[in-house]
């Protein structure tokens, strides 16, 4: 399955660049044990962060990354399978699960709950 990895980037950081970075480290914690499952791991910001960059945005929450950030992950949701929600508080993440579950895809909680892939 392609799993769109969800969870906190730039909720409770005050946007600090560095706690968001501790942020994407989180995330992707879980990505290569996700590979290793025999899954794709994908994280918005792997492809949002570029995007915004090449758009102009001089800081979080500025025109050009809400014209980016957001978007992304909800177009990444209309090709994945499935979400791993990380713990934390995070809008943006639980915004996933929504759209989600709108969509009918699988929702885990838990990388031990995310079954093994071919």
């Amino acid at each position: 399955m392609l799993i769109l990895i969800a969870g906190p980037y730039r909720s409770g950081t005050n946007d600090d660049p560095q706690l968001m970075q501790q942020n994407l480290h989180y995330l992707e914690s879980v990505a290569l044990p996700l590979f290793r499952k025999g899954h794709v791991p994908m994280i918005g910001e792997w492809v949002a962060l570029p995007l915004i960059q090449l758009a102009g945005s001089t800081k979080p929450g500025d025109a050009a990354w809400e014209e980016v950030q957001y978007p992304v992950a909800h177009r990444l949701l209309q090709k994945c399978d499935a979400v791993l929600r990380l713990e934390g508080a995070s809008k943006g993440a639980d915004e996933d699960v929504r759209v989600a579950k709108e969509r009918g895809l699988k929702v885990y909680y838990r990388l031990e709950d995310v079954p093994d892939g071919e």
